[in-house]
């Protein structure tokens, strides 16, 4: 299945997406690593998930080929979330889908508890509930200098080390050394990383007013973003949410266990 690259306007802003297939529509977001963008989480799932459903995809502001934000602060949860909800307009449909990775999986159950046409919610690796960073969550978020510090930030996201090939550390060094993406990426995540994970931390009535169906992926090994504290620690205030607890993944499970992820997915959206 062909997907179809477009860009739109939103606030003043060209965001970049794929869009194709047809039947129940589903929007794609992505999570918030160095090089993170829409071919970078969904590569092996993206045209899969399209021969079944009609798939729009985005790169978020700041991210993959989508233009970034002209001022800080370059971290931005709210404009994200705005942007998530313009991109679900652009389909007419009133039943919708959302699959949210990371500090998406957030902003897709934001979405979820206030927007009544999302009747589904898949999430990866979600973030959402308070949790401290420790040493490989700022790993996630600082700006790999060096071939061998992306190495190990990979390393921290994917489980089988086997995928972290010289194609993959080649062309996520081309993306992250292009022009002056790198003081960018900076400004967006520096200092203290407490911060970036309280924004995106969804309250009690939030999580009560999600009335969608929920799937919700993480990997065991995720040790930047912990599923005891994220997956789990929220699905306790999501109690109609399935929880499925990945063996050998870290952070990454599209990336790593594709079948499983449309196992889940075939399940979740029919």
């Amino acid at each position: 299945m062909a997907l179809e690259e477009k860009d739109i306007e939103f606030r003043g802003i060209r965001v970049h997406y794929w869009e194709g297939g047809t039947g129940f529509p589903i929007l794609m977001i992505h999570g918030s690593g160095p090089g993170a963008s829409t071919l970078g989480n969904w590569k092996a799932v993206l045209e899969p998930m399209a021969e079944r459903y009609h798939v729009i995809a985005a790169d978020l502001v700041g991210f993959g080929l989508s233009e970034r934000k002209p001022d800080p602060p370059y971290f931005d949860f709210d404009l994200w979330v705005a942007q998530a909800a313009f991109m679900l307009d652009l389909f007419d449909e009133q039943e919708l889908g959302i699959v949210g990775h990371s500090l998406s999986g957030a902003i897709a159950l934001k979405l979820a508890s206030r927007d009544s046409r999302i009747a589904t919610v898949l999430t990866t690796g979600t973030m959402g509930a308070r949790f401290t960073p420790n040493a490989e969550t700022a790993r996630v978020w600082t700006f790999p200098e060096t071939r061998e510090a992306l190495r190990r930030t990979a390393e921290t996201l994917i489980f089988d080390k086997s995928l972290i090939t010289d194609e993959y550390l080649d062309n996520r060094m081309q993306v992250l050394h292009s022009g002056d993406y790198g003081s960018y990426f900076e400004a967006m995540f520096g200092g203290d990383k407490q911060p970036y994970i309280d924004a995106a931390v969804l309250s009690t009535d939030e999580l009560a007013a999600i009335q969608a169906d929920v799937a919700m992926i993480h990997g065991r090994q995720d040790s930047g973003f912990p599923y005891e504290e994220t997956t789990l620690a929220l699905s306790r205030q999501l109690p109609h949410a399935d929880v499925l607890a990945l063996g050998r993944c870290c952070h990454s499970p599209a990336l790593e266990h594709p079948g499983k992820f449309m196992s889940c997915a075939r399940t979740l959206f029919g």
